[in-house]
């Protein structure tokens, strides 16, 4: 293969340093080239691309599709270090445009087994369709289904006479006991037992009725459904096997040369299935090509380019790191043997930071926690408040947190010194008759004084920890603000949440049915900055003891 989709840059860069080491692709900082790479193929995207594709930048957002794009700066085998470029899945409908790499797979190709197989699949479900529109159909599950509520109410009836006739035979040898001799009693007892017996056997033959009716009409009806199940079944076999022949034919290459199959790549992973769109992200694409055409990788990054989607985060022009769901797995594989910059997430954030005690006494405290520290140990870092309080605390007894703030998150949390402390505590947060404030600062200017926001919120089950909005299966989420100042081109705010989602201020503040300025510094949903501008500045809830109203504020630093 030439090496037609390596780009030189169009200004020297003798200037620039290489970098030491491959991007850390979950959490980074662009390398200087790579911005360079990024602001040409930018200029490309707005000036000379051949495609028309409506990413939202001007017109009508809600037919718009934004896209991610990546560039990897590489170096050929005579020295030269240039970069490629590539977009997640397609645009305008196409696999292919000039100076981007190609898919690793192209299932859009003519004449291909992909299109074949959805052929197969739509001339199924055609006549599935056909067949479900059948009005006998209708007709026949009518009848069944009148034939099920006489069978009821029929047997019902029946029942009911059942239970009015054992009512009615036990008053009459209750009475018989005393007015009648032992061969009297003895007669009307065989008498009233053969009545017993004459009711059961007409309930058992109503029920043998019955049940033939309905076998009969639910045959009736199943000789028109077995056809349609038959062809949903065998739908879903070659929807199964044509999906297992994509992953098959996704074949990813590393430096090493081994390639490995989308299926074999996630078969020993906790989803076991590849996720819809795994391997069409940029950068799978960009180091497939690069170590198909012997070009060396140094450095990656991908931004997003258009109005964001309606669930998950995007701003314009942002960088974003590789999806975790998606990509980590892709990328583990394509990475190997390279030596990668040090994962930031293992390195603890507290270090060297102490926790302030705002207030305490003998079955509580109030702490004023910093930006970046763990609220609880997390998956690779045991360092927290937890850890901090239990070592401070030695003799507390019980969980010790109430509740908890993000992790970039700064300010108020109370700590519950006592098991009774903790469970009233807790039940004040979950009856939501604890008042909490937010301080934040926006990127943007708002032109409203005040608002609420109601989007619902759930993970991003891709893309860990970032959350979603979703409307299906989100967990509602509240929250009220209110427009402090304006201060060089920001929005100071007060957030007051009426519930405590993960992520919430933070999600309802960027997205594009919120206010759509994410808080300054949001490395998740905006841009890196000194830090996450957001703190929980005024805490009031009831002493879990005393019954006193407690109210604590600490100023924000920014």
């Amino acid at each position: 293969m030439s090496e037609t989709f390596f780009t030189s840059f169009k200004q020297p860069i003798d200037s620039y340093s290489l970098p030491q080491r491959f991007t850390f692709p979950f959490y980074y900082q662009p390398h200087s080239l790579c911005a360079l790479a990024v602001t040409e193929l930018q200029h490309h995207i707005k000036m000379d691309a051949d495609w028309q594709h409506d990413f939202g930048l001007s017109g009508d957002a809600e037919t718009a599709i934004g896209k991610m794009f990546g560039v990897l700066l590489v170096q050929n085998k005579q020295g030269d270090v240039g970069y490629l470029s590539a977009f997640s899945g397609k645009i305008a409908d196409s696999n292919h445009h000039a100076k981007f790499v190609p898919p690793v797979f192209d299932m859009l190709t003519e004449d291909g087994f992909f299109r074949t197989g959805q052929d197969q699949l739509k001339q199924i479900s055609h006549q599935i369709k056909l067949l479900e529109s059948n009005p006998d159909i209708l007709m026949l599950e009518q009848a069944l289904n009148i034939e099920q509520r006489s069978s009821n109410m029929k047997i019902a009836a029946h029942r009911s006479t059942m239970i009015e006739g054992r009512k009615s035979r036990k008053a009459q040898r209750v009475e018989a006991e005393t007015q009648l001799n032992n061969e009297g009693f003895i007669i009307l007892k065989d008498t009233l037992s053969k009545q017993s017996i004459k009711q059961k056997n007409q309930l058992r033959d109503l029920n043998i009725y019955w049940n033939e009716r309905i076998n009969k009409a639910q045959k009736n009806l199943n000789a028109l459904l077995n056809e349609i199940t038959l062809l949903k079944d065998k739908r879903k076999s070659l929807s199964a096997k044509l999906q297992k022949k994509i992953f098959d034919h996704y074949q990813f290459l590393n430096q090493k040369g081994v390639g490995k199959s989308l299926y074999d790549i996630f078969k020993n992973t906790r989803q076991q299935t590849p996720p819809a769109g795994a391997g069409e992200c940029a950068t799978p694409k960009l180091l497939h090509y690069a170590f198909s055409n012997d070009l060396k990788p140094l450095a990656m990054a991908e931004f997003w380019w258009g109005v964001s989607p309606k669930s998950a985060i995007r701003q314009h022009l942002n960088f974003y790191a590789a999806c975790l769901g998606k990509c980590q797995p892709i990328l583990t594989h394509m990475l190997e043997g390279i030596k990668i910059d040090e994962n930031p997430l293992l390195i603890n954030p507290a270090e060297g930071k102490d926790i302030e005690i705002v207030y305490q006494d003998e079955v509580m405290a109030v702490i004023n926690k910093p930006a970046e520290f763990l609220s609880v140990p997390g998956k690779n870092i045991e360092d927290s408040v937890y850890l901090r309080m239990k070592q401070r605390f030695a003799n507390a007894k019980g969980p010790l947190i109430v509740h908890r703030l993000d992790m970039s998150t700064s300010g108020l949390m109370v700590i519950a010194l006592s098991k009774q402390a903790h469970k009233n505590l807790q039940k004040q947060f979950i009856n939501r008759t604890v008042k909490k404030r937010y301080v934040a600062l926006l990127d943007g200017i708002l032109t409203a004084e005040e608002g609420s926001i109601s989007l619902p919120i759930r993970v991003d089950l891709d893309d860990r920890p970032r959350q979603l909005v979703c409307y299906d299966y989100g967990k509602p989420a509240e929250t009220f603000w209110q427009l402090i100042e304006h201060k060089k081109g920001k929005s100071k705010v007060y957030f007051h949440p009426k519930t405590g989602r993960t992520h919430q201020l933070r999600v309802h503040s960027a997205h594009i049915k919120g206010l759509n300025m994410p808080i300054v510094g949001d490395d998740l949903y905006g841009t890196r900055a000194n830090r996450l501008h957001l703190h929980a500045e005024s805490l009031q809830f009831t002493h879990p003891i005393t019954k006193q109203v407690m109210k604590f504020q600490v100023n924000a630093e920014f």
